[in-house]
């Protein structure tokens, strides 16, 4: 389901010509990517891999004891399929090192949203020191539904030199890695159909803390896109739900204003126009 009118295959090819006139432009050629098994890391590293070059891209898995095996497969068959260079750094060892030097100023509170932050934030570090080392531009992976809502952490997964995908709900994001599987399978078929997850802590999914996507989506583009009031929304997909994403979208707002620039293909990308990159 495409929230847009606009031909997926247009998107595609806007997103392609976009990140080679970025590149061009930042007198760059290689990106590195964090891989994670999910959907928008692997429709972002196939895009990439189709605009740089598949030796142009690396990848780099960083498995923690929250990641399932079924993830780091799907990661490295991604790679494999896009015939793209990869490396793992597991985040365990690092993580319990910072736990264990935060135990004296965290004592006496209860393990929260902290630590899932925490992983994100060691996570950013690895991918920016290797984007130092080789200069490879880092190509972030969050999506228009996350940064609409605050689904990101600041100075760890919403780090970046561009947002590929930020101007596409996660519904989209879907629609688009399709249409990569179009002519042979590039993200593997368990990507596509497994629930969405962070996996910052045990069996978490997206829907623990957000509404599902195809509820979400829609009452995000009728507010944001079609400018539609509470009211109005409300009426249509209910009170409950649209006070609940409403508030989530107050929420998140002061994190618009560091984020990395946004590749542009809507009318209303979520950043100032100055974050925007179009081509």
């Amino acid at each position: 389901m495409l929230l847009k009118n606009i031909p997926i295959e247009e998107i595609h090819k806007t997103i392609i010509t976009a990140i080679r006139a970025f590149f061009k432009q930042a007198d760059a050629e290689r990106a590195v990517i964090g891989l994670s098994g999910g959907i928008d890391s692997a429709v972002v590293m196939a895009l990439a891999a189709e605009a740089l070059g598949n030796r142009n891209v690396h990848g780099i898995l960083m498995p923690s004891q929250f990641s399932t095996m079924h993830s780091i497969t799907d990661a490295v068959s991604l790679a494999e399929n896009l015939d793209s260079e990869y490396s793992v750094v597991p985040i365990e060892s690092i993580f319990n090192r910072f736990i264990k030097e935060l135990d004296p100023v965290f004592a006496g509170t209860e393990p929260d949203v902290t630590e899932e932050n925490l992983q994100a934030r060691i996570r950013g570090t690895i991918l920016m020191a290797y984007s130092n080392k080789f200069r490879a531009l880092l190509l972030n992976t969050s999506n228009k539904s996350e940064l609409s809502t605050g689904y990101g952490t600041l100075y760890g997964d919403l780090c970046g030199a561009l947002m590929v995908i930020a101007d596409l709900y996660k519904v989209e994001v879907y629609e688009l890695a399709s249409y990569i599987n179009r002519n042979r399978i590039i993200i593997p078929e368990s990507t596509l159909t497994k629930a969405p997850s962070a996996e910052l802590r045990t069996d978490q999914k997206d829907s623990d803390s957000l509404p599902e996507y195809h509820i979400l989506d829609p009452v995000l583009y009728a507010l944001h896109e079609e400018e539609k009031s509470e009211d109005e929304v409300a009426g249509i997909y209910g009170r409950e739900i649209t006070e609940r994403i409403i508030r989530l979208k107050k929420g998140a707002a002061f994190k618009a204003h560091q984020l990395a620039p946004i590749l542009k293909i809507s009318e209303k990308p979520l950043a100032y126009k100055e974050k925007w990159f179009e081509i």
